[in-house]
Order: structure tokens, then sequence, then C-alpha cells
């Protein structure tokens, strides 16, 4: 390990390959490393990477609501029904799932499985492949060396909670790609204006992937003014403006031309939602035991402490490097939003944050490696040990800390079935339930897609159960209540919310048990609406 370290640690140094006495290597392997070593270092983490997190990817995590929403959403773009499989109501910038819909033949080249959402999810690898050569691509343009390039792919690819959150279909994975890619076209050796025109169009596809992206857009005009020349620094951040301006302008112009900007009567609009969005309660302080937001970040550190303590210590360390403040600044800004006092924290914000921190740990390490290489020794001398040592035994000992947590987690990751009960009741309902066309199904949309593709009528046959009491063309639809409804598929993400949904009570608490999958908090039962008023 010593010796690979210091080998490591050497590769400053020139390379013998543009010795013109030396011999030429043999064998293309050879020849890549030689002429091209970035690109054969990124293209075996690129291979870590997707083999990692695509080993198992259908049974772990669980599905969630939030992954067959933005899937259902695809597919009523794919089959010309609209933003959304019901009314679009502006809860985010659609341009995410537009991607989910333009990547969703991949799944069909594969598999075939019962449930949709873990067929889906292989579409998340090419977006974790080229999010990892990015963070490579971006470490290298901030000035760190190979190594500490490779170390900061990684942390970001292959640490247990990236291969946990990364596999989930969700749009901050889409948002994180672009804005690394934002990052990398502001920070281009070439300076070129177009370069930079791109990281605005990179930027805006970020933010309209996902919108809470735009956070970390400060962080980027500081790289912007870095990676653009002095004397043409002007039309550069000009060109990046009028980029990112243009493209983030279509969707006020799409509310506009709907007659939906502002808020009014009988229909969605932009700023209603912005306005439902910052006035909706919060998820309580991070800090404070109990809330769901220290829940949030209790399930995080479960994952991977490491990532979460070192990241955050790095990100704010990272501020005294000049070359890492960009980065540094970008993961600081995503930290504090989500230790906002009172605000709204969701379990996927983490993944925004991940590649920063990930830039910032390895930059920390490679400046703490170099300020180790210029330390005096004194009485070390005598006994032959050089820096290069030091920084191996500190290498050997982090690496010794770090394996045994990760390996446990990707391990998980890995062999874990935790979809085994979605997949049970999707079978029942496919093989017990008989006229789907005619009967009505209350589901979360982890199931809503599959109980489409066995025939209930989308919408209306098969119901997202948040649309039974929330939409009103839904309700209108239902003028006996409870009462016109068949089945409810009783998960634990609808278990979370009846309260706050009547007719959805009054459907479990007037319906009969018929099947039972699974134990405890990820049991699923089937609930057959019984109309005569009899019920649990």
């Amino acid at each position: 390990m010593a010796t690979v370290v210091a080998t490591v640690l050497q590769e400053e140094r020139p390379d013998p390959a543009l010795d013109p006495t030396a011999p030429a290597p043999r064998g293309r392997l050879a020849r890549l490393a030689s002429t091209r070593p970035d690109l054969l270092i990124t293209l075996l983490l690129v291979a870590a990477v997707v083999l990692v997190q695509g080993l198992n990817i259908r049974n772990f995590p669980t599905v969630s609501d939030d992954e067959g929403t933005y899937l259902a959403q695809a597919w009523a773009i794919q089959h010309g029904h609209g933003l959304a499989h019901y009314s679009y109501w502006y809860d985010h910038p659609p341009l995410g799932w537009v991607q989910i819909a333009a990547l969703s033949w991949i799944p069909a080249l594969l598999w075939h499985g019962p449930l949709v959402v873990m067929n889906a999810r292989v579409i998340m690898l090419p977006v974790s492949a080229a999010g990892s050569a990015l963070v490579y691509l971006v470490a290298r343009r901030i000035g760190l060396p190979r190594w500490s390039a490779a170390l900061a792919t990684v942390v970001f690819g292959l640490s247990p909670l990236s291969v946990t959150m990364q596999r989930e279909i969700y749009l901050d994975n889409f948002a994180a790609v672009w804005m690394l890619g934002a990052f990398a076209c502001a920070l281009s050796p070439r300076k070129h204006l177009w370069h930079h025109i791109g990281a605005g169009v990179c930027a805006a596809v970020s933010v309209l992937s996902k919108e809470t992206m735009v956070i970390a857009v400060p962080a980027l005009l500081l790289a912007l003014w870095r990676g653009s020349d002095k004397a043409t620094r002007k039309f550069s951040l000009v060109g990046f403006l009028t980029a990112f301006g243009l493209l983030c302008a279509q969707y006020l112009l799409y509310a506009t031309l709907k007659g939906e900007l502002f808020p009014g009567p009988n229909h969605n609009s932009l700023i209603g939602a912005i306005e439902y969005q910052l006035g909706r309660g919060g998820s309580g302080d991070i800090l404070r035991t109990g809330t769901v937001s220290n829940l949030t970040l209790h399930w995080w550190l479960v994952r991977d402490p490491l990532l979460i303590y070192t990241g955050a210590a790095a990100s704010v360390l990272a501020l005294a490097v000049r070359r890492l403040r960009e980065v540094a600044v970008a993961g600081v800004l995503l930290i504090a939003v989500a230790f906002r006092p009172n605000g709204y924290l969701p379990a996927m914000y983490v993944i925004q944050v991940i590649p920063f921190m990930a830039l910032a740990i390895a930059g920390v390490a490679d400046a703490a490696v170099r300020g180790v290489l210029r330390l005096p020794l004194g009485r070390l001398a005598r006994w032959h040990v050089t820096p290069r040592d030091v920084v191996a035994v500190l290498a050997i000992g982090l690496v010794g800390l770090a394996a045994p947590q990760w390996e446990s987690g990707d391990e998980t990751a890995d062999t874990a079935l935790s979809n085994d009960n979605y997949v049970a009741a999707s079978n029942w309902i496919r093989a017990n339930i008989p006229d789907p066309g005619h009967q009505r199904i209350v589901v979360d949309d982890a199931m809503w897609l599959d109980t489409v593709k066995d025939g209930f009528q989308p919408g209306l046959g098969a119901i997202w159960f948040y649309k039974v009491d929330l939409d009103p063309a839904v309700t209108k639809t239902l003028p006996h209540g409870w009462r016109d409804l068949d089945y409810v598929v009783l998960t634990s993400i609808i278990r979370q919310d009846p309260n706050g949904l009547p007719t959805v009570r009054a459907a479990i608490a007037h319906s009969t048990t018929v099947a039972t999958f699974g134990t405890g908090d990820q049991q699923i039962t089937i609930q057959k609406v019984n109309r005569d008023g009899s019920g649990q």
C-alpha cells in the first residue's frame, strides 16, 4: 500500500512517454495509459461505479412514490397526455421527466419484470456514469492531481449513500449532473466564449430539471469569473447570463401562454405553485431530535456518516483554498439551506450536495498531502522516514477506517431484496381482480403505472391516492365519496397520509383485507371496499 501511495504521489513528474528516446509502449491499453491517462482512469472509474450501482438496482432501495410520480409524468408525455398524468400543477419544472421519457426506451431492452419502477431504474446508470466522469473532469479543471480527482469520483459514485440515492429515479440526479457540466464548461482551460455560453445552457437545464439547484448558481458564477480571460470576461458573463436567462424564461413563457402564470379560479398557476411551496409546512430544525429533518439527517448518517461529516467539514475548510473555493461555496450554500430553521428538507436533497462534498474532500486531501510533504521531519529523518512515508501511513489509516463502513453499506445495497412486497401485491392484483377496466383502485404512484398496465383506466380507474381528495377533476367523478371506490392498496406511503385525505380514510375504514404481503412498516394490504358500510 505504501508503494502504491508513493507511486501516485510521483505522478506529477515528467511523463516518460514524452521522451522521444523512450521505446513505444506495447498494446492498446499501454498506449492509452501513456498518451491519455485521464481518459483511461475515467473509463475505469465509470465502469466501477456502473458495476456497483447496477448490481441489484431493481431490488434496493424500496421503490418510492416520487419515483413513480416522475415515471408516470414521463409516461403522460410519451402517450400524449400532456406534462403529467393528472393536471400539471407546476410542482416542478417538467424538464426532468422529459429526460426520463427520452431515456425510457432503455429498460425495454433489458427487462420486462412485474414492477415498472424497478425495471425503469436502469435509466439512472448512464446518468451516474456521466456524473462520475464530470466529477473527475471538474476535479482536474480546478487543479487537482489525478489521484485526488480519482478520489473525488470514488466518493461521488461508490459511497453507500451515493449508491442508494443515485439508483433512484429522482430529478435531483439529473440536475446535479447538468450542474457539474456547467462547472466543467465554466472552468474550461480554453476559456472560449462558447464554453461559457454552454455553461449557461447546462445551468439552465439543471435548474429546469430541479429548481433547487439554483442555489449553486452563485458558485458557478465564481467559477466562470475564474475560468474566463480578463480581456473577454464581460462577454463571457453576458453570454452565460443570456443563455441561462433565455432558457429559464421558457418556463415562465409556457405558463403565460397557457394563462396559468397568476392564480385564478378553476386553473393551476405557476405563481400559485410557488406560493404553495414557500408556504408549505417545514420539516423542522435539522438539529432538533424528533423532527422530520432530523430523521432525514439520521437516515443519511446511517447510510454513510463518513461522507456527511467529512464532506461538511471539508466544504468549510476548502473555502480557505483558492482553487477549491468555487466548489466549496456551492457545498456550503447547499448545506446552509438544509440548516434553515423549520425549512422543508426532502430525503433526495442530499443528491445535490454529494458532488460538491466529494470534490471538497478530495481537494482538502490534496492540500493536506502537499502540506505534509513540505513538513520538516526533524528526528524522524534519522530513521530514514520521509514525508512520503508519513503520507502513506496516513492514507493506509484512512482507507482502513473507510473501507469496512463502505463495504458493509455497498454489500447491503447489492444484496438486499426490498421490493418483494410490491412485486407480490402487483402480481395478486393482476391475477385476482377481474374486469380491471371497470374497477376503481386507489394506489400510491409507485404502483400506478403497473395498475394502468394491468388494464385499469388511467386517472379515474387507477387513482393516485392524493387525487381522490385533492383534485377536483377526480373528486367530481366520485359523487358518493368512498362508496365509488372498489379497492385501496394500503402501503406505507398511504399510511403516512390518510388523515389529510378524508375520502381515502373512509374507504380504508369501510373495507376488508383480502390479501396481505410482508410485515411491519413495509407491509402492503389489499383492501376491498364494502359499499354496504361494513368494514374493519
